[in-house]
């Protein structure tokens, strides 16, 4: 069931400056018999304000009718609400991997520092073993008496002699 420029005009809210301005642009188009198919309004302007209206109230009247350049405008604001929804999803995912990261260095900080302390008592029983063995050798060692501490002089002055023979030419 098609409609006139001015039922469509009433029904959606707008001017029939704008609908036929609309219909000259290509935007619009209607029928040989002048009027207008209603799926054409919805596709060009939405919902039907008289639609609005009697869902909001039944005695309420609107005082300014919506024209084109304000439907646009909400649209576009639309638009700009879902590109912002995005960027804020896409952002907060990238906190949460981040987030997820920072926890996988910790564990990482937290397994090496166990190591390093594994190692480090490694090192000290290992310095401990170390000393107690000196400490035994230390109480072992006698000092060799005057006797034979002259022997070892003498032995040692000769083969320090004996390599000097070898070596001399």
């Amino acid at each position: 069931m098609n409609i006139s420029v001015t039922k469509a005009a009433k029904e959606w809210g707008v001017s029939r400056t704008t609908i036929y301005q609309k219909i000259s642009n290509g935007e619009l188009s209607r029928h040989s018999d002048k009027k207008i198919d209603p799926s054409e309004m919805l596709r060009v302007f939405g919902e039907p304000i008289l639609k609005k209206r009697t869902e909001r109230s039944v005695n309420s009247v609107q005082s300014t009718p919506l024209d084109s350049q304000s439907v646009q405008y909400n649209t576009d604001i639309e638009h700009q609400l879902a590109l912002e929804k995005l960027k804020n999803e896409h952002l907060s995912q990238q906190v949460s991997d981040q987030k997820k990261l920072i926890e996988n260095y910790q564990e990482q900080i937290a397994q090496l520092n166990k190591t390093l302390d594994k190692a480090n008592a490694s090192i000290q029983d290992f310095a401990q073993v170390r000393l107690l063995e000196f400490k035994k050798s230390e109480q072992s060692y006698e000092p060799p008496l005057e006797q034979e501490k002259e022997k070892t002089d003498d032995s040692t002055v000769a083969t320090v002699e004996k390599k000097k023979r070898w070596w001399a030419f």
